[in-house]
């Protein structure tokens, strides 16, 4: 297993991007309670979250625990713009960066001694200059692995910097509640909790067996080995999105089967046409929801050969989202999310397809064309015609 014997993987993290954003370019809003999007919220400054508001949250709900907010429409090319003078900090401290996602990534500052200092040093610099010249505040972790990293700067939120030492990485990690490991979300967290596991250190206390029996052998064998800080992936340069996706958040008000399939279409419009730019096909769906009471549910379906036909993808989506139906009218909706999963690299896959696919997929192509040359409005489907089909979140490239 590779691990280094020196911390020297750092994970950075811009504090509350979107909210951080407004208040830079809004003096006015620095130090005061900021709500990014009304009807959901999609970002909280730390007053804010001091208050209980939370992303996700229904905008009614955030401003009954938070009057006095100011709410702000969001904007996206400025967190786009903002994004990108970060990663160019982030590559001028390090050749190794990973992008996890448009305000976060991994940097490997190995072998760097000599010429910028230790990895506390190049931290610490790396959070000045990313105040300097991008104006935001970062939170940055260094550890010997990823995994305890990012737990790291989670913990030194909001605006700080925490180095675990090697010597101290169990007495560090063991004490965290279990929710800091990866992979332990709402369902996992209950059944470790209905058996007296509070702490990741009781985790550590287990073997592996006994947490495959009671999780299912892919989530016992990874909490196992995170609970004992083996993680032996490295920074990867340049790493390929196992899936691409989208996703749009509804807010509480209950919209019409039309409405949330125009959303669909426009959410499979903007996954498909992604995969087509970054030359990936897909052969696995995935549907995800969430519910007016916080609870999520996922579908997926995997077909029989890789596409990134928006026609056939679209008709996979309503087909998962159909069977989702009774559930939806009994507990309403406020996300969805759609992303293809097992991709592969479409200039790769010489597969025979029938005429009708042939057709569909020159269709695609010259739509793409058509956009790419005047602009992602200048050709729609009649059905998104007059209607809002959420906002566009930037991303990480693909």
């Amino acid at each position: 297993m590779f691990v280094h014997e020196e911390p020297t993987i750092l994970h950075a993290d811009v504090d509350a991007f979107y909210a951080s954003v407004e208040q830079r370019d809004d003096p006015s809003l620095r130090g005061r309670p900021v709500i990014v999007g009304a009807g959901v919220v999609l970002a909280a400054s730390y007053e804010a979250k001091a208050h209980g508001v939370r992303t996700a949250m229904g905008g009614r709900l955030a401003l009954e625990l938070c009057p006095h907010a100011v709410v702000v429409p969001p904007r996206m090319a400025a967190y786009a713009d903002a994004s990108k003078a970060l990663f160019r900090v982030f590559e001028n401290a390090s050749p190794l960066v990973e992008g996890l996602s448009i305000d976060e990534a991994f940097l490997d500052v190995r072998g760097m001694r000599r010429i910028a200092g230790s990895a506390t040093e190049i931290a610490a610099r790396l959070r000045r200059e990313v105040r300097e010249r991008v104006g935001l505040r970062i939170s940055v972790g260094v550890a010997r692995t990823k995994f305890l990293a990012k737990v790291a700067s989670g913990i030194a939120k909001p605006d700080g910097l925490l180095v675990v030492p090697p010597e101290g990485e169990l007495a560090f990690l063991h004490p965290l509640p279990v929710e800091r490991l990866w992979g332990v979300g709402d369902v996992t967290a209950e059944k470790l909790h209905d058996r007296g596991i509070w702490t990741v250190g009781q985790v550590a206390s287990f073997d592996e067996p006994t947490l495959v029996e009671l999780l299912g052998r892919a989530s016992g064998r990874q909490l196992h080995a995170l609970a004992h800080n083996r993680d032996p992936r490295r920074v990867r340069v340049g790493r390929r999105r196992g899936s691409i996706g989208s996703q749009c958040a509804l807010g509480r008000a209950r919209r019409t089967h039309e409405a949330v399939d125009a959303i669909v279409v426009g959410l499979v419009e903007r996954v498909t046409r992604r995969m087509r730019a970054a030359r990936r096909a897909g052969r696995t769906v995935v549907l995800r929801l969430r519910f007016d009471d916080f609870s999520r549910a996922t579908r997926s379906y995997t077909l029989p050969r890789p596409t990134a036909e928006t026609s056939a993808i679209l008709a996979t989506v309503r087909w998962l989202f159909a069977a989702s139906s009774p559930t939806i009218e009994r507990r309403g909706l406020t996300l969805v999310g759609i992303s293809v999963a097992n991709l592969e690299d479409s200039r790769a896959l010489q597969l025979p397809l029938p005429f009708d696919s042939r057709s569909r997929e020159t269709l695609d192509a010259a739509l793409d064309e058509i956009r790419d040359r005047y602009g992602s409005a200048a050709i729609t489907r009649a059905v998104l015609l007059g209607r809002d089909t959420g906002l566009v979140v930037p991303l990480l490239p693909d």
